[in-house]
């Protein structure tokens, strides 16, 4: 693309900083806030670190890749896993387990941008190749479609037809506003589609607004800090859950980052170089688990932004950092966020996990996948599957690896032992356009 509004370097006015800024924070909202809701961690912690973990990124991208990066959905299940679960408020068993897993994944970053660093990115893609990462996209919408449906149609495990209309209100209004609207509002469907859902919500009488009332206008978000707040303790189980993840999120990210070399005329794998991208989101992730935040991702939604508006300035994505860093230390704003009926989650949950299992199909069909090739309908039909499946490898009594991980460790351990292997290319880019 050209024609560029505001390049890269571009300096906007204070006008177009301020409204520019706030249309990018829009864009990632619904998302962002979206995943802690999900897994019991802070919404206000979330936005936070969105904004921090990007302000960090476009300084070892040295200002040159105009990346927002928010909550990662590819993280859902084995936050979750590691956590143990929900209590019956929402909040997580314990979230202690998931930022250490969370740390753990940012170090995996450092190290894999360190290696890349020094011999070159293509070694990567050998091992992360389409037919591995496609059907562990697929796993992880899929694996969590259960938990978005329960969400919308059930209330302590019983059927509601009143939520579960909510849950439909929410649902169709993202979907035509995600097929029928263009320009900026095109790339905010799921946040639309919790203002629509939370307002019928109002009408219906499902709201409870006890914490609104009970929130400060300004407060702290809740804090998750090592030692203070949890003992960091660290176990193999822990990790063989998290970190295999790794296989789907730097494949996501190379996809992204193709994708906005050429939306903004760049090729950003050279310079700034993929090295320091990715080492952008591991240090992103790692500042994030450390303060109570889930894990970060590059956003397409934000990416959208850019390819509309075609004002591509670091300073607006600094901007826009700063916008949800402040917005976060806004109680009354987060206790509003608090009170969003289950229902409501749940269905914009079933068109976000819908649309991360689609992008995997997608990235196999853009890739041009032959399944009449046994050697590729073996190694998807096993991935998805065992994902899916919910297979267990029990090493001991305290430690296994399961699901979503142990899919991504047979994927990639398939692809290399099975024969009729051909040389792996970085894989066209495709237009995921919600984060796995």
């Amino acid at each position: 693309m050209s024609n560029a509004v505001l390049d890269i370097k571009d300096k906007p006015t204070p006008v177009q900083l301020v409204t520019l800024s706030f249309q990018h924070m829009f864009a990632m909202f619904g998302s962002t806030i979206l995943v802690p809701q999900l897994v019991g961690l802070s919404p206000a912690i979330a936005l936070l670190t969105s904004g921090i973990a990007t302000l960090f990124f476009l300084l070892i991208t040295k200002f040159q890749v105009p990346a927002y990066l928010g909550s990662s959905f590819a993280f859902i299940a084995p936050i979750l896993l590691v956590a143990g679960g929900l209590n019956k408020d929402g909040t997580s068993v314990n979230p202690g387990h998931a930022m250490i897993g969370a740390m753990a994944v940012g170090i995996t970053y450092g190290i894999v941008s360190l290696i890349i660093w020094k011999s070159g990115y293509k070694w990567i893609m050998k091992i992360l190749p389409p037919i591995v990462v496609g059907p562990v996209i697929m796993v992880i919408g899929l694996g969590l479609s259960g938990t978005a449906v329960n969400m919308a149609m059930n209330v302590d495990g019983k059927y509601s037809f009143l939520h579960f209309s909510a849950a439909l209100v929410t649902l169709f209004t993202a979907i035509i506003f995600t097929i029928f609207f263009k320009g900026i509002l095109s790339t905010m469907p799921i946040l639309i589609g919790l203002i629509v859902g939370y307002i019928y919500s109002m009408i219906i009488g499902i709201v409870d607004y006890s914490p609104i009332a009970k929130a400060d206008f300004f407060a702290l978000p809740d804090f998750l800090i090592p030692g203070v707040h949890y003992d960091f303790d660290i176990t193999t189980k822990l990790l063989l859950t998290m970190v295999p993840i790794v296989i789907v999120t730097i494949s996501e990210h190379i996809g992204h980052q193709l994708v906005l070399g050429k939306v903004v005329n760049r090729d950003y794998i050279k310079e700034p170089g993929l090295h320091r991208s990715l080492l952008g989101d591991g240090i992103g992730t790692f500042i994030s688990a450390l303060i109570g935040g889930p894990p970060k991702t590059t956003y397409g939604e934000n990416i959208g932004v850019l390819a509309i508006t075609r004002v591509y300035s670091v300073y607006v994505i600094a901007g826009a950092a700063v916008v949800a860093i402040l917005l976060s230390f806004f109680g009354k704003a987060m206790a509003v966020i608090a009170t969003i009926p289950t229902a409501v989650l749940g269905g914009v949950s079933i068109l976000l996990f819908g649309i991360i299992a689609a992008s995997g199909l997608r990235m196999l069909v853009d890739n041009h996948i032959d399944f009449g090739n046994s050697r590729n309908l073996v190694i998807a039909s096993v991935i998805l599957v065992i994902g899916i499946g919910g297979a267990k490898f029990v090493i001991s009594e305290s430690l296994s690896i399961e699901g979503m991980a142990l899919a991504a460790i047979i994927g990639v351990v398939l692809n290399a032992i099975l024969p009729g292997k051909k040389e792996a290319d970085i894989p066209v880019p495709y237009n995921q356009n919600k984060n796995s």
